[in-house]
């Protein structure tokens, strides 16, 4: 699994985000080494990202990138060579935006380690409704034929939980079929049947070739069950969030 790092200016292409939504509380996971908390943070945007990495590679992980991509060029060339080419201009080119973006990263986690913080699908550190908006692209439904149902149910509920309006996963192929996920559709019954009702979008942004929708989910009616203790969620966050200092 090749770890990306994928610009704010590409989050905003693959969410379909606008200027209200970055208004918001926004979660980023799993962020990896994306710059998109960094340059969020410059714009005011109040972002935080959560990695199973930052917990033991923090520091090292902008870096894996940079060798990675580089080590692994003709790699690149080779897999997507039948690529979209209009966000990039060729893999030389897609080197070069992910290095830059990985030096951001590197720079802002240094910079304000408390917007990074460590956890993983399916439990993450966070209290009930501690976002707005939850972003979550190339690790579900990418990964759909390593990862099961199981892990797909519970962690789609677990970023509702976590999100207090909505939650945005982009894409839905399968990286290694490049077809869409086939439990999409009784996925979604599922969770509709929980309260969480959801809906397929196109989104202005295509890389691999059909790798342009995004599933949404609407959280606002979703009311969580009891967790167990062994599973219960921590009792503060691990960022002070501005919107409780305001009362809201």
């Amino acid at each position: 699994m090749l770890v990306s790092a994928r610009s704010f200016a590409e989050y905003r292409a693959m969410f379909a985000l606008t200027e209200r939504d970055l208004a918001q509380r926004v979660l980023d996971c799993p962020a990896g080494a994306a710059s998109f908390v960094a340059e969020a943070g410059r714009r005011g945007i109040d972002a935080v990202a959560v990695d199973r990495q930052y917990a033991e590679h923090r520091e090292e992980l902008g870096l894996l990138v940079e060798r990675e991509t580089g080590f692994k060029r003709e790699r690149l060339v080779k897999e997507t060579a039948d690529h979209v080419w209009s966000w990039y201009t060729d893999a030389d080119d897609m080197i070069r935006q992910w290095t830059a973006n990985a030096r951001d990263f590197r720079a802002d986690i240094a910079a304000r380690p408390d917007r990074y913080v460590a956890g993983s699908l399916p439990e993450l550190p966070f209290a009930d409704d501690s976002f707005d908006l939850v972003l979550s692209s190339h690790l579900l439904f990418s990964y759909g034929n390593r990862l099961d149902g199981d892990f797909h149910r519970a962690a789609l509920l677990e970023l509702a939980r976590v999100a207090r309006h909505e939650v945005r996963v982009f894409p839905l192929m399968v990286y290694d079929t490049r077809e869409r996920y086939p439990g999409l559709e009784p996925l979604r019954e599922e969770l509709a049947d929980l309260g969480v009702p959801s809906r397929v979008e196109r989104v202005a942004y295509e890389f691999r070739p059909g790798e342009d929708e995004m599933l949404v989910l609407a959280t606002a009616g979703y009311r969580t069950p009891a967790r167990t203790a062994a599973g219960a969620a921590v009792a503060e966050d691990p960022v002070r969030w501005r919107h409780r200092e305001a009362g809201d």
